[in-house]
């Protein structure tokens, strides 16, 4: 058995759960001012509601300190992509392998210029770096709002808080008036969200051909119809060694499109092992989301992945996830497994659904919900 007990009482109670979580978790809400408020008052250990008692014995595990296979996460080179041709050809299946193995790959040479990337990012960073009287008339935990910021969605049903803030925005099928988006980073969002809408469209038109099906297929089930962007800021922590900035997770979504500063901090989880994502200048992070494993019957994988905490920072991302929310008529289309991916051999896994009920599911469970497939897989 490891050892979790580091000698300090009071800590060694919070990692047995001796103390009121909710009570805790309601004072650090009522004050609105999230871990960025928690860092400018000058805190040198982290607040009990911010342990995360399976990172911790992952940390202190001698397991976690043996020798691990290196892998490195797919980088796919864009360049030569508009030739078409056997450059095409050669695209598409460098994508079709990273799916299958990963879920996850970098891309470069990839269309969204690199101005526009860097003051995305320096946007966020300004939000979040406001005085707090600039951002509360923002906060919010209404799921149906356009334009909201909090800490940690899943504040009151996850056992664990994590490291971060975040603004959330949605910006397709219908966005917010330019009035409702905060005036500090309302240009650079629209700007940004063009630019990752017409990657999009880019990338599922290569996922379909992938799969081998039209270059319009995943299109035309209005997979790239919706656009939800979040932009993180995980301040420096105290202790990173006892919490995370985001715990394990998949994304609920078709396709994740991250834009990460040069701290990097994100891991995928491949074969067991934890990967870094390194930064790479000028690429973004692409990943498979549940919706679309769904509707590939497995064939493509969204796989679980987090962010560390660090000393350093700020760390600032963003993260551009292609599917409706809540009011946006994420209720009246059903998706189930392509019919041309399936047969006698390969039949469906999953049953149909659609967007409502698996951000029900998200929302209502929170990140430690880490089968979220499960709740659709078809009995055997």
């Amino acid at each position: 058995m490891v050892d979790t007990s580091n000698g300090n009482p009071q800590e060694d109670s919070i990692m047995q759960g001796e103390y009121d979580r909710r009570s805790e978790v309601e004072a650090f809400e009522d004050s609105k001012a999230g871990v960025k408020g928690l860092f400018d008052a000058g805190l040198t250990k982290i607040p009990p509601i911010f342990l995360d008692k399976q990172y911790i014995l992952e940390k202190n595990s001698a397991a976690n300190n043996a020798a691990t296979p290196q892998f490195t996460v797919p980088v796919i080179d864009f360049e030569g992509l508009e030739l078409g041709g056997s450059r095409r050809v050669e695209i598409v299946n460098m994508i079709k392998d990273a799916c299958e193995s990963w879920g996850f790959f970098q891309v470069i040479n990839h269309g969204v210029p690199q101005d526009v990337m860097d003051k995305m990012l320096q946007s966020i960073r300004h939000f979040h770096e406001q005085e707090f009287e600039a951002k509360k008339p923002f906060h919010s935990r209404d799921i149906k709002k356009k334009v909201t910021y909090n800490s940690n969605f899943d504040l009151f049903v996850t056992p664990t808080t994590n490291w971060r803030d975040s603004l959330y925005c949605i910006m397709a099928p219908n966005p917010p008036k330019p009035e409702e988006f905060p005036q500090i980073c309302r240009d650079m969002m629209i700007k940004y969200a063009e630019h990752v809408m017409g990657l999009g469209y880019t990338m599922f038109e290569l996922l379909s051909e992938a799969l081998g099906l039209h270059p319009d297929h995943l299109k035309g089930m209005d997979c790239a119809e919706g656009l939800y962007m979040i932009g993180h800021y995980y301040p420096p922590c105290p202790e990173p060694d006892l919490t995370l900035g985001f715990s394990s997770h998949t994304d609920s979504g078709f396709l994740g499109i991250v834009l990460q500063d040069q701290l990097g901090g994100l891991q995928v989880l491949h074969q067991d092992v934890w990967v870094d994502v390194p930064f790479l200048p000028a690429s973004l992070i692409v990943n498979i989301g549940d919706m679309l494993q769904l509707l590939t019957n497995d064939k493509f994988k969204s796989v679980h992945h987090r962010v560390v905490a660090k000393q350093i920072g700020p760390r600032i991302s963003l993260g551009s996830f292609f599917r409706k929310h809540f009011h946006e008529g994420s209720d009246s289309k059903t998706y189930g497994p392509i019919k041309e991916l399936l047969s006698k051999e390969k039949p469906a896994i999953y049953r149909e659904t659609n967007m409502t009920e698996v951000l029900m599911i998200r929302y209502n469970k929170g990140l430690h919900e880490s089968t979220m497939l499960s709740h659709f897989k078809l009995q055997n």
